[in-house]
């Protein structure tokens, strides 16, 4: 009985352990864009929020989520989302172009 306890409480702690280590190589990313017009700016930042990933070596989980700021004169959106470490990275010239 007390070696089945133990058994238990051993993978009980390799369970939890692994999700943790799962956990850690996930993150939040977000990427930024700006132009005068809205759907110009909102395109730049998804845009942007893919080719950081890509460079990052990451893959998105989840929906993108883009909230967008009308200023004076520019737009600035900001596109987000979960990613966790799962493809080679890619040789990018800063978020905007990636080969």
């Amino acid at each position: 009985m007390q070696s089945m306890k133990f058994g238990l409480l051993a993978a009980a702690m390799v369970c939890e352990l692994s999700v943790a280590a799962q956990a850690a190589d996930c993150r939040k990313v977000t990427a930024l864009g700006q132009n005068f017009t809205h759907d110009t700016a909102e395109l730049f930042s998804t845009n942007a929020l893919k080719n950081t990933l890509a460079g990052q070596g990451r893959v998105g989980k989840g929906p993108v989520q883009t909230t967008c700021d009308k200023g004076s004169a520019m737009t600035t959106c900001y596109s987000s989302q979960m990613a966790c470490i799962g493809a080679t990275p890619k040789a990018c010239l800063g978020p905007w172009l990636c080969f």
